[in-house]
């Protein structure tokens, strides 16, 4: 790996050529905000939206502690217009390097450190699991001890039975890889932690983040193992049966570096780290289906970017993501790429304004992009920025699907005086605010697009909320 070496931490954190970067009056880079250790250092978990209308997110590094040689990290909150709010710093007995958080249905966010907690297992702590909520209030729910996992590199997900899943890219009970191949794991709410899966290199080894696909299934990847060693693509039950969907060779990609998305089409969407047809070995775009056949789609060349960091599917079809290095400055990129493949450099990092991005962008219901840079910034220790492409805005359930009766709240802009909530066509009553309504899905709900009517706009679902 050659990213993120700096921090001391592995880099799993972490056939179109000739692509050109694009200028226009729908198109505006800014920088939302810088940090400068005190608050922060290494953003490079991806930001999500709040149900307050903020965005939340987490530094490797830097904050008040001085319990870890380069800070412990932060859990942070940043306004649209990027006033930041440091929400709590890491002191290492209660984590160290968080990776994410998500907002999980009951409001608290939930996330894990990739380091630190209880355990002297691991020379650093095998990291936690934890929940914090809007003010701050941090409780860790579990400490990892090496037995059911070390190092969770990657954030949680909420699964549809309202529990967390997430993965551990060490431990375990396999001894196949010098400190464990890693896990999958499932935790409640409270706390309860069940290990799924250990891997054991034949199997995979450094498991990515997971995405739960709309067959109920978890879906992921790994950054090595697998029949040459170059990482692969698996599918996991909620009961813990694991499948190998395809095992890279190096030619389609080698250390895929994020886990997938589900796009509209229902296919899986990924990138690798390195390797692909070129020979240029710069990294790889990819298209994978529920049954295992993968197309590469796009083969980085370091002019249009290298070290790809994972993709986001956006309302216009497109989708967009962010590469660790190359470019015309050769910090990093901000790309956009086709449903036909055809990849757009959109913002060449140069340093300044960021460097070394580690995770995709998410779009916010305002239509516009938001990501972290791991480095850099005019405070030399990484930035936040956003991205306008001139796309409208929309609205986003949380969660993605549930029966008739299930809670869901819906996130958005300007909400308060909306006048209707459908769930394909099914009215349901609701409770509106500026930023996000809360309603049930009605009764005779099926699958499809959640419509939000407001005086203003029409606002409908970025994906279809499925019905079981």
């Amino acid at each position: 790996m050659r990213k993120l070496e700096f921090l001391g931490i592995i880099g799993i954190i972490s056939l179109f050529c000739g692509a050109t970067a694009i200028s226009s009056a729908a198109q505006t880079f800014n920088t939302v905000a810088n940090f400068d250790f005190t608050n922060g250092s290494a953003p490079n978990a991806a930001l999500i939206q709040g149900t307050d209308g903020n965005f939340y997110g987490t530094t490797l590094l830097g904050g008040s502690s001085d319990s870890c040689t380069d800070g412990c990290g932060t859990v942070f909150k940043v306004t649209p217009s990027g006033t930041l709010t440091t929400l709590h710093n890491f002191d290492g007995t209660d984590g160290s390097s968080a990776t994410g958080v998500i907002q999980g249905t009951d409001g608290n966010f939930y996330g894990t450190t990739a380091n630190g907690g209880a355990s002297n297992i691991c020379s650093n702590g095998c990291g936690t699991v934890f929940k914090i909520t809007q003010s701050g209030t941090l409780t860790t729910l579990h400490n990892f001890n090496g037995t059911d996992g070390s190092g969770p590199y990657t954030g949680l997900i909420q699964g549809s039975d309202g529990n967390f899943y997430g993965t551990t890219a060490y431990g375990g009970t396999d001894d196949n890889c010098t400190n464990g191949c890693g896990t999958v794991f499932k935790i409640t709410a409270s706390g309860t932690l069940t290990t799924l899966y250990s891997f054991d290199v034949a199997h995979g080894s450094g498991p990515n983040a997971l995405v739960q696909g709309t067959d109920g299934n978890f879906y992921g990847t790994t950054f090595s193992g697998g029949t040459l060693s170059n990482g692969l693509v698996f599918k996991i039950t909620a009961k813990g049966t694991l499948t190998i969907l395809h095992s890279f060779e190096g030619s389609d990609g080698s250390g895929p570096s994020s886990g997938l998305i589900q796009a509209t089409d229902g296919n899986f969407y990924g990138a690798t780290y390195e390797g692909g047809p070129t020979g240029n070995g710069d990294g790889t775009i990819y298209k994978i289906t529920a049954k295992g056949t993968l197309t590469t789609l796009h083969s980085f060349d370091y002019a249009d970017g290298d070290a790809p960091a994972g993709l986001v599917q956006a309302t216009d079809g497109n989708f967009y993501g962010t590469t660790q290095d190359g470019g015309n400055a050769f910090f990093g990129t901000v790309f956009q790429m086709t449903a036909k493949s055809a990849l757009t450099t959109l913002h060449n990092f140069d340093d300044y304004d960021g460097a070394d991005p580690q995770s995709a962008p998410m779009q916010a219901t305002n239509g516009n992009f938001y990501g972290t840079a791991a480095m850099a910034g005019s405070g030399g220790y990484g930035a936040l920025f956003s991205l306008s492409m001139g796309i409208g805005p929309f609205v986003e359930t949380n969660p993605a699907s549930g029966k008739v009766g299930t809670a869901v709240t819906i996130l958005g802009n300007n909400l308060a005086g909306a006048t209707s909530v459908t769930f394909h066509g099914k009215k349901a009553t609701f409770k509106a605010s500026s930023t996000y309504i809360t309603t049930t899905v009605p009764s005779g709900a099926t699958t499809g697009t959640v419509e939000v009517v407001t005086p203003n706009n029409t606002l409908k679902s970025k994906m279809a909320f499925r019905v079981p």
